[in-house]
């Protein structure tokens, strides 16, 4: 009898929890609608929704495709509430330019994110900071003790000797007619790249975890983007519904125990006056010190580590495998960027970074895979700081602000026969991938642009440079090119969801 009146009562208090839930939503929204209507100004079109969940149920597993299809029904710039949260979706050029260009200040900063706060220690990170000195600091700190002209090109001879080992192991298996995984080669080589320039030393897979870095990367940025239905809808986020927390949790702790026995070997380490200092020593200077602008402690620390880390592998791993993809898929494609290498490299060495500024289709073809293929589909949201005008729309004071980067790069007003993977459109044209033209924005725009543009980019041309120069590719068993299977998964990044597997023959002449 006892456990039936407790349970009578667990369902009476859930009961009173979404009737309190209802109304407080009913509140909300006819607060918004007064407010709005009182100063003579209107909220973007948008669904309804419903009580409670808003249009939550709309999003399936691939969230920026069905705010693409909302978007043809209301509108680029539209209003949608996500449970509690009102939720603005950006999903054209003009609209893109308007909150990351005309009012980027006011759209600067980042909304709460629990995965955030698990995963990168209270949003102590770049990507998810929100906006203000300690992330302008930062910012400053990253740009210029990693992501700066002279660090990258400082780094030059480390990236080239990676690249040289991951060709020579490439051969082996040529000599053996082996399939190749492209997409977990190209991942380890991203990590050991990523690893060497951030951390000092490349880092085993098992040294972080036993899934490895690939897989435990992935799950970070899949993390990183899934809807949480307890993050828009508060009173239920404690049961954690989806498992998502619990998940976020064991990542966090995964990575606790790594960046701890990293920075304890900078610690250790003596490092002589004409050694290099590493990203982490640089950090460690400034550790608990109160005379610099960047006065940090080992959360800070961990939390910027993974975000360089993620950024360096992930999103170059999945920048480089999506455009092998292509290249394969399109054998025209694949022969004009070899007649291009044959002619400015030749067939006697490999490619050289100084190669790449000569490389001018190649460039079409990186720019329209990262137009056919965002690395990241929707850019990390945004969250309004104040109540603003945009356009004839009025966006209320902690709006959070979805960039679908997926939907804007593939405009049919914007781009001709947008569904094809066409390089040649970029020719003589001065489009570019830097955030000033916004019909295509691969790294976002504005103050919260992706600082590792350059370094990304430099590693993504040079390894499929070096790939399509020194190997013809074939796909197994007799696949056709038509046939090569370009499911994506999505994420923070949008990577295959099965891995990229090719034969490689070795072309170049000794």
């Amino acid at each position: 009898m006892k456990i039936l009146e407790a349970v009578e009562f667990e369902i009476s208090q859930i009961a009173w929890m979404i009737w309190f839930a209802v109304f407080a939503v009913s509140l909300t929204y006819l607060w918004l609608c007064r407010r709005s209507k009182k100063k003579g100004k209107r909220l973007p079109p948008g669904p309804k929704g419903l009580p409670i969940l808003g249009s939550l149920h709309m999003l399936g597993p691939n969230p920026y495709r069905d705010l693409y299809q909302l978007a043809q029904k209301y509108g680029p710039i539209m209003y949608l509430r996500l449970g509690f949260v009102p939720t603005i979706v950006v999903s054209s050029p003009q609209a893109a330019e308007l909150f990351l260009k005309t009012h980027d200040l006011t759209y600067a900063s980042r909304p709460p994110n629990e995965a955030a706060k698990y995963i990168a220690w209270d949003q102590r990170n770049l990507s998810f900071g929100q906006y203000g000195s300690y992330w302008r600091n930062m910012r400053k700190m990253c740009t210029l003790e990693l992501l700066s002209h002279a660090k990258i090109n400082s780094f030059r001879p480390l990236r080239e000797e990676e690249l040289d080992l991951f060709i020579k192991h490439l051969r082996e298996a040529a000599n053996d007619g082996a399939a190749v995984d492209l997409s977990a080669k190209v991942s380890t080589l991203t990590a050991d790249m990523a690893c060497r320039m951030i951390l000092g030393k490349k880092y085993m897979d098992q040294d972080l975890d036993e899934k490895g870095f690939k897989a435990i990367m992935q799950e970070v940025m899949h993390l990183a983007a899934a809807p949480n239905v307890g993050e828009y809808i508060p009173f239920i986020g404690k049961l954690d519904l989806q498992g998502l927390i619990k998940r976020m949790k064991v990542l966090h702790k995964i990575f606790d125990e790594f960046f701890d026995k990293i920075i304890d070997e900078h610690i250790q380490s003596e490092k002589g006056e004409d050694k290099v200092k590493d990203f982490v020593d640089v950090m460690l200077g400034f550790l608990g010190t109160e005379q610099s602008e960047y006065c940090i402690e080992r959360p800070n620390i961990k939390a910027i580590l993974l975000d360089m880390l993620a950024a360096s592998m992930d999103t170059s791993a999945t920048a480089i495998e999506w455009t092998l993809s292509e290249l394969l898929k399109n054998p025209r494609v694949m022969k004009k960027v070899q007649i291009e290498l044959e002619s400015v490299v030749g067939l006697k060495r490999k490619v050289e970074e100084s190669d790449l500024e000569k490389l001018e289709y190649l460039d079409m073809v990186i720019k329209e895979n990262m137009r056919f293929h965002p690395v990241g589909p929707l850019l990390i949201p945004r969250q309004s700081r104040e109540d603003c005008m945009v356009g004839d729309f009025f966006i209320p004071k902690n709006s959070r602000v979805i960039v679908n980067a997926w939907a804007i790069m593939r405009d049919p007003s914007a781009w001709d026969e947008a569904e094809k993977f066409w390089p040649e459109r970029f020719e003589g044209s001065s489009i570019d991938v830097r955030g000033r033209d916004f019909q295509l924005i691969p790294f976002g725009s504005g103050r919260r642009a992706c600082p590792g543009l350059q370094l990304g980019l430099t590693v993504v041309r040079l390894t499929v440079a070096q790939l399509v120069h020194c190997y013809d590719w074939k796909l197994p068993n007799n696949m056709l090119p038509c046939d090569l299977n370009m499911t994506e998964e999505f994420g923070l990044t949008m990577p295959r969801a099965n891995h990229l597997v090719a034969i490689p023959t070795y072309r170049l002449h000794p």
